[in-house]
């Protein structure tokens, strides 16, 4: 099947009526593809747990309109070179993939490595005060140094604020979009929204046409919270949107980092009642951050393994052979699901490229299929 093919399979998982993204997974498991759901019978898709006669019912009704409806969609993105990312992909943002209610489907514009080394979302109020613009440039350019991608809403306010100073800074920064991928909102962002097309991207997981209702806020929110490493709030009124997502982040087992506030400011009620009731960390400065995410110990374990002179010779081995050989020498030992998954190497391919660095002394077989280097 052509990948175009898949594309529209996978889109029209997400047209069915009815059904969330939770049973889309199930769908997708049991049957072995997105084409494989179209094609199985009823009795097939009322053994898949989550799926009743209703819904069974619901797919093998639903199910040409869906693909009409993606056929169309597929075209638009095409069109507009909007991506279209499905959970299965290898550019869809591991730290989403790990949250439950993680959409299938994001359409995303622009050129954004969704799985960067380090990724961090700044958020706040729309009603944001010289003092927050001020946190947020100086935040943005502290972080300059370790290149980490900066995340936001797209919105008034601190989103905006972060945005821009990532692209004066030069780092790539991602706008997370309550709309679909035809429409920035504000209107008024526009030009920074095309300037982060080539400096980041836009992310949605709305279909094109959406338009930015209020539900909608709150579902883009938890998007922002699981795709970075820390979210940072600089400013938010106890009941803002802000704290919504720190909330939801906290919720998610990521960092959470508050900017202490004017105690008289309505806008520093928020984050001044995140630090306080221990639900974030202190901002005060770039070494907070350093120190809470061990970025610091990070870089000096890079460097170190830099200037270490490999035991091995790249031009000894296939490419495959050095994937292996290389990954063992930085986790020293690996399941062979594992080192598939993380060299990207079919199991059944890598288990003749293991055979091979066995016979030749390079790696060991230890029990439960656990291999290392051998010393």
């Amino acid at each position: 099947m052509m990948a175009e093919d898949q594309k529209i399979y996978e889109i029209a998982l997400t047209q069915l009526p009815n059904i969330g993204a939770i049973t889309v997974r199930m769908l997708v498991s049991y049957c072995g593809s997105p084409e494989a759901v179209f094609q199985a019978r009823k009795d097939k898709l009322l053994k898949i747990p989550g799926v009743g006669e209703k819904t069974a019912i619901g797919i093998l009704n639903g199910a040409s309109e869906a693909l009409r409806k993606a056929e169309k969609i597929a075209k638009q993105a095409e069109d507009q070179h909007v991506k279209v990312l499905f959970y299965t992909s290898p550019s869809y943002p591991d730290r989403l993939k790990t949250v439950a209610d993680a959409p299938v489907l994001l359409y995303m514009l622009g050129n954004a490595n969704l799985n960067t080394r380090r990724m961090i979302s700044i958020v706040g109020t729309r009603n944001a005060t010289d003092y927050g613009r001020m946190v947020t440039e100086r935040i943005v350019e502290d972080i300059k140094p370790y290149g980490a991608t900066i995340v936001s809403g797209l919105a008034y306010g601190i989103d905006i604020f972060a945005h821009r100073a990532a692209l004066q800074a030069g780092l790539p920064t991602i706008g997370v979009m309550a709309t679909g991928a035809d429409a920035v909102y504000p209107a008024a962002h526009k030009k920074y929204a095309e300037r982060m097309i080539t400096q980041g991207g836009l992310l949605t997981e709305n279909p094109f046409g959406t338009k930015p209702d209020a539900p909608r806020f709150p579902a883009r929110n938890r998007i922002i919270a699981a795709l970075a490493d820390s979210t940072i709030v600089v400013e938010g009124a106890i009941k803002g949107g802000a704290l919504i997502t720190a909330d939801i982040a906290h919720s998610y087992d990521r960092d959470v980092m508050a900017v202490p506030g004017n105690i008289t400011s309505i806008v520093s009620e928020g984050t001044n009642y995140l630090i306080k009731s221990n639900k974030a960390a202190a901002y005060t400065s770039v070494q907070d951050l350093v120190e809470l995410l061990n970025w610091d110990l990070q870089d000096e374990a890079a460097a170190k393994a830099a200037t270490k002179v490999s035991a091995y010779n790249p031009v000894d081995f296939t490419p495959d052979e050095y994937k292996v050989v290389e990954l063992l020498q930085q986790s020293k030992e690996e399941l062979i699901d594992n080192l598939s998954w993380k060299t990207q190497i079919p199991v059944n391919q890598l288990s003749s490229v293991l055979l091979g660095l066995e016979f030749r002394g390079i790696v060991r077989q230890m029990p439960g299929k656990r291999f290392v280097l051998v010393k």
